[in-house]
């Protein structure tokens, strides 16, 4: 359960308490962690990211973005090292996306893509978002977890925010998928934490 933690004029959320995984990461032995990241983090998530470019399904970030916006982001970690990493990124008031969804090889098929996906959806519906979308080239993953296929132009807050300075604009081969949020009573972490 998240704490909230009073900041003067601003109600937001503590960080969740790392979530340990059972099974061990091979060749590391240790248990794997799901947590907030830090700025301190921003290396690691930037080498993630370029090691997997080359799989094509992923587009290039800047390291300096990734510091400014390490807060948006959730990490597995194993033994201090990040094994995976997704950012919760806002794209308007009521739209926030899934980017940067990375699982290191080794540590694929033990669902922590999915328990960072989940962490995502649960960041989004406390902040008061309506829908959270990805583009992906595996829709059929976004699927399993709640999300539709839709055309594009369903989130032009995405294309106005990302997709027109894109060098692979109107030539996407990625899938949009989107997914409706409960709302909750009331949001705990204003939009403006989220942008940074």
């Amino acid at each position: 359960m998240r704490a909230e933690v009073a900041i003067p004029g601003v109600t937001t959320l503590q960080p969740p308490a790392a979530a340990t995984f059972g099974a061990d990461l091979p060749g590391c032995g240790a248990n794997v962690a799901l947590r907030a990241a830090t700025a301190d983090d921003a290396g690691a998530i930037h080498a993630l990211i370029l090691s997997h470019l080359a799989e094509g399904h992923l587009l290039p970030r800047k390291r300096d973005e990734i510091a400014i916006h390490a807060h948006r982001f959730v990490v597995a970690s194993s033994d201090d090292r990040v094994v995976a990493c997704a950012e919760l990124a806002p794209l308007s008031r009521d739209v926030s996306e899934v980017r940067s969804l990375v699982v290191s090889r080794e540590a694929r098929n033990l669902g922590l893509g999915n328990e960072i996906v989940d962490e995502l959806i649960d960041r989004a519906t406390m902040a008061g978002f309506e829908k959270l979308c990805a583009f992906t080239h595996a829709p059929s993953y976004f699927v399993r977890l709640g999300f539709s296929i839709v055309p594009h132009v369903w989130l032009p807050e995405k294309i106005v925010t990302d997709c027109h300075a894109c060098a692979h604009f109107r030539r996407c081969g990625q899938y949009a998928v989107r997914r409706e949020l409960r709302r909750g009573d009331h949001a705990y972490v204003p939009l403006a934490a989220l942008h940074g």
